[in-house]
Parts: C-alpha cells; structure tokens; sequence
C-alpha cells in the first residue's frame, strides 16, 4: 500500500473529500483507487483555520509506478507489520500459570496464555464488574468504603474507572495488538485511528467482560475475591501461593498487582523480593468548565459540531525546578473517590464514552523521589499513606473530600462560596486549606504550576476553578527488580508485570508489558499442567 501523510480537511469540509484529496496527491484518478484506509486522524488547532489532518493508507494499481511521479516526503510505499511468530520453550508446565490482578497488565498476559493453550488461573481481590460497580455506586453515595472492590481493584482495574484513555509514548508493535483485541471485544472502531483516542468508563466495563469471558471460553479460570497472601518459595523458586487461606501449587507466577496493592508489596519485601523506591508525583484534581477548555484550545470555533471535547497537557517547573504537570485529563469528567484504605482518603478522573459533563477536570501534581521520602522500597508507600490520611481528616473523616478554589488556594484563603464551577466528587466535599496537606515544595511547585498554566490558558486558575486533594495515585511508588528475562532477579518463576511492578504507566503500556511477560513465559515453558 501507499501511504500518504499530512492530508488535510477543514472543518466544514465532507470528509468523502479525502478520496478526491488523496487522488490529488498521488496524480491518479479517483477511480483508480481501489481501497482507502485511514491510519490515524486528528486536530490541528494551533492556528485558525482549524483542520482534520490524516494519514492515509492506499492500496492501487502498480504503486510502485504511482510513487516513481511522486517527489514528496508525504508520500512512501507502507509495508503492514506482522504479528510476531512466537516461539515456544521446551520444559512442560506441571501446573498452569497463576496471574495475580486482573487490570490490564494482567488481563491481556491472560488472554494471550490462553490464546495459546496455557489455561491460566487469575487472582483478583476485587469483584467482577457488576458487583464492582455496585459498591462503587455505594462508596460515591453513602462514603461506605469496601476495601477490597473499589475504584482501584476489582474487574479490569483502576483503569477500568478512569477515562480509558490509549494515548502511549511507547513505540512497540505490540500496541496494535491490545488495540486489536479491544476493538474484537466491543470497543469503539475509531480508536484505531485518532490520534488520542479513548475508549470511555462506560463501554471499557462491557469489552473487560469480554474479554473475560474468551479467556475463560478457552479454559482458563478467574476467581474474583480472591487475595494473594503468601507466597512461597523454595531454594529462591516459588513453590506455591496461598489464596483465601487456600495454598495453590505454582512454578509460574506473574505480579500484575496494580499501583495500590500496598499490603502485597508488603508481603513481598518481607519475603525476601528485590524491591527499590522509584519516583512518582502527587497533587490535586483541578476542575474548570469544559467550554472553556474548549473554547481555548479550538478559539472561535469552539461550538463547532465536529469537534471533540477539548484536552489539554500542561508541564512547568517548580521554584526548585522539580516538574509540574498536568495528568490524566478527562474532558466533560467527573473527580472520583480512589480510596483503598480505610482511614484515607485519595482522588482520580473519569470519563464516560461522550465526555459530555459540565466539568473538565485533571490532576496537577509535582514529581516527587525518593531523595523527597526516603530510599527504603517501602517509603513512598508511607509518604503517600500520609497525605491521604491529611485529606481524610481535612474532609472531616467521612470520605469528603477537601477542596478550595485555585483563586483561593493562591491567595490562602478558605473557599466559603463556589463560583462556576461545582466540584463533581461524591460522596462530597468541605472546604479546607489544601496547602496545609502538603510539604511547603509541593505547595509551592503547585502555586508555580497553576500561575503558568494560566498563562498557557487564559482563565485555567480563575473563573472558580476548583482543586480537589489529593491525587497520590499517579503511578507505583516502587519497582520489583526483574531481569532481562523477565524474572523477579533473585525469586525464580515469578514474573513482575505492568504498573504496579513499575514497568508501565497507563492502560496500554500496562497491556503491553502483560502481553511481553506472557510471551517470556510461552518462550520458556509449553503448555501443561492442570
């Protein structure tokens, strides 16, 4: 195929222009085309007037002579990627592989082992998503917290409820596969081809079911409430994991624990696992009117029916030049209780299919290390354990949150009255001095960060522009030590995995690190065992 990049399209343009646009391109008649793809599409709106630009994929007769009248690096011969031949190892598992957590790192090294015969059994502390969202709806109504189904663990994960954005900056082949196999579970079509697609909190719960469903349909087996709580281990190899009290032979163990499974890496160092703190950033929710995050990206066409609502990523530097940025945006969003523990108290963004609330909403957070908390592997577990426990109290210890105006929070005054913008988290909120949960160079990293974001666009910390605390879930605050192959470096047979072992960051990069671990395991072992 051909492919042709840069193609652009006004706004008020019919996209069936691209045909005529393309043929343009290549000096060929429409007709002459005999397939058209679009690759990837998105928004140019860094001057009016704004345009769809496209890549475009062309199959047509004799491309090669095509090409030859064509001198423009827009345009080159596109060859498709195929898909990795895997090769299998030679030693035959006794017994199948045992997958702990069940978001995406963990569900899609699921779906490939049983794809390819290895009937895995996953662990997973959490409810199946219809009791998942159950104790959610409960949590966000009645502040009643169950620890072990929340937003954090059950079915599919803390990704499960965020906005299923699959933006990446990974560059690996395997990102077409986790896209591939959400769209063959029900994801929308379109996400295969925008530029920053999203799937939606919505629609990502009934393709995670899915999904699940073809895992077990081709032998494998999901136990829902089931927590990991020993490990162990025999001349540096596992040996078994005990679930529910219940000891479970393994000699293939792969961590897909999420960033919040705080009691687990607890258990691991204390077994013995190579462990080291790694950094993170910690903040707030900020929420503005999602017109006016429209109308300052898009300027006077905002309104515009054929665009989306608008994103934004803003990045500063903090007096002591540690970064400040913005995270995880969801556009026409809601702010949502991420608590996992009783007695804190911590906050995410979510987004449905349609983006279409009132509010948009992002976290603002400072990069934190462990020179800022200490370098035991533990450390950052505590240092976030402590703002959240500020949060709770500040939120009058009923899971309110605390929040205040970003006007207010610069001047360090008390909100007593909210302007525009309503804070959309539940189950509530009470005003507070968000200063007061945070060391003074967070503070002020966040003080400078909302006074350039400012600048960047026009109005972001005025207008009643809400700040919710605290985000302290941006990614794990630790990494388990594997190998080049894979392996836990000094604990043979398991298999650290995705975000949660400090591998990934996101939905994609998460499936893919669970895609990488399940290929090390198929290239080691054949299928086997019961």
């Amino acid at each position: 195929m051909i492919k042709i990049s840069n193609i652009e399209i006004h706004l008020d343009e019919d996209k069936e222009e691209l045909l005529n646009k393309t043929a343009a391109k290549l000096k060929i008649a429409p007709e002459a085309i005999e397939e058209l793809r679009i690759q990837k599409e998105s928004v140019d709106a860094r001057k009016e007037p704004l345009k769809f630009v496209y890549t475009i994929l062309v199959r047509t007769a004799d491309e090669e002579k095509v090409l030859r009248k064509i001198h423009d690096r827009n345009v080159s011969i596109y060859e498709e990627q195929k898909p990795m031949a895997l090769r299998r190892g030679d030693r035959k598992l006794e017994k199948r592989p045992v997958i702990v957590g069940f978001g995406p790192s963990g569900l899609y090294a699921a779906l490939k082992l049983a794809e390819e015969g290895y009937r895995p059994l996953v662990i997973e502390r959490g409810d199946a998503i219809p009791e998942r969202d159950r104790k959610v709806d409960v949590f966000m109504e009645k502040g009643v917290l169950d620890s072990s189904s929340n937003i954090q663990f059950g079915e599919g994960g803390a990704g499960a409820y965020s906005d299923g954005k699959l933006t990446t900056r990974i560059k690996d082949g395997r990102v077409r596969e986790v896209v591939d196999k959400l769209i063959e579970a029900g994801a929308p079509e379109e996400i295969a081809t925008l530029a920053k697609p999203h799937v939606g909190t919505d629609l990502l719960k009934n393709v995670v079911m899915n999904m699940r469903k073809k895992i077990i349909a081709l032998g494998g087996e999901v136990l829902f409430k089931s927590r990991l709580e020993d490990i162990r281990i025999l001349n540096g190899k596992v040996v078994s994991v005990t679930v529910n009290k219940e000891e479970i032979p393994c000699e293939v163990l792969i961590l897909a624990l999420g960033h919040s499974a705080r009691d687990t890496y607890e258990m691991l160092f204390d077994r013995g696992f190579t462990m080291i703190a790694k950094s993170m950033a910690v903040g707030v929710r900020v929420e503005n009117l999602q017109w006016r995050i429209n109308e300052s990206q898009y300027g006077s066409a905002h309104k515009h029916p054929r665009l989306k609502p608008a994103e934004y990523t803003l990045t500063a530097k903090a007096p002591d030049l540690r970064g400040v940025y913005s995270f995880c945006m969801c556009p026409g969003g809601i702010v949502v209780p991420a608590a996992s523990e009783e007695g804190m108290l911590a906050v995410n963004g979510m987004s449905y299919h349609a983006r279409d609330g009132v509010n948009a909403n992002s976290a603002v957070v400072v990069a934190v290390s462990p020179e800022d908390y200490g370098p035991h592997p533990l450390s950052g577990i505590e240092f976030q354990r402590e703002l959240e426990r500020k949060a709770f109290l500040m939120g009058g210890s009923s899971y309110h949150a605390p929040v205040q105006k970003v006007e207010d929070f610069l001047s360090g005054r008390i909100t007593t009255s909210f302007d525009e913008v309503i804070p959309s988290y539940l189950p509530g909120v009470q005003a507070g001095n968000l200063a007061d949960l945070f060391p003074r160079f967070i503070t002020e990293g966040l003080k400078k960060g909302f006074t350039e974001f400012d600048r960047k666009i026009k109005g972001f910390a005025h207008h009643g522009a809400v700040m919710t605390g605290v985000e302290t879930r941006t990614s794990s605050p630790l990494r388990i030590v594997r190998g080049e192959n894979l392996e836990s470096v000094n604990i043979k047979g398991v298999y650290p995995a995705g975000e949660g072992a400090g591998y990934a960051g996101g939905i994609i990069s998460s499936a893919v690190d669970g895609l990488k671990i399940a290929e090390a395991v198929i290239g080691k072992y054949q299928p086997g065992g019961l």
